[in-house]
């Protein structure tokens, strides 16, 4: 029987030799996880979002899940978009930085985003992953005076 697209569990090596690295998280993250845990904790190698069983979740639910997530948080239905589109949030977001009280903008290299992707250069990463945001760049040279 042939199964349709996104019913298949996968669960094997990795993609490539940059797909094995370790990925810092933050503070959120981590007690975010912990929430998890303490509600299913199934053992150190169960999946971290299970199915009912505790077993891998179909990547077809887990997107299903998703989206009524992003439809409670009141995304209308044409917003809405997958998972992966997360993962180019998060690349663009810390390009692009988040500005400071004090008015600087704290951002990562575009190498250092690259490298927590597992991109093995930094063009696939600003081709496919970096939006310009320049309304972060209002004011920032205003203090100089040239």
């Amino acid at each position: 029987m042939e199964r349709g697209r996104g019913q298949e569990k996968k669960v094997g090596p990795p993609k490539s030799a940059t797909s094995v690295r370790d990925v810092p998280l933050n503070d959120t993250a981590i007690e975010m996880i912990k929430k998890l845990r303490e509600e299913v904790y199934l053992g150190e190698d169960s999946p971290l979002i299970p199915d009912e069983k505790g077993d891998f979740i179909k990547p077809i639910n887990l997107l299903r899940r998703f989206y009524r997530l992003q439809t409670a948080a009141g995304i209308p239905e044409e917003e809405l978009k997958g998972l992966h589109a997360l993962r180019h949030t998060f690349a663009t977001t810390l390009i692009n930085g988040i500005k400071q009280p004090d008015g600087t903008i704290k951002s990562l290299t575009v190498k250092q985003v690259a490298d927590l992707l597992g991109h093995t250069t930094t063009e696939i990463t600003e081709l496919y992953y970096v939006k310009k945001d320049n309304t972060k760049l209002e004011g920032l040279t205003d203090a100089f005076n040239l």
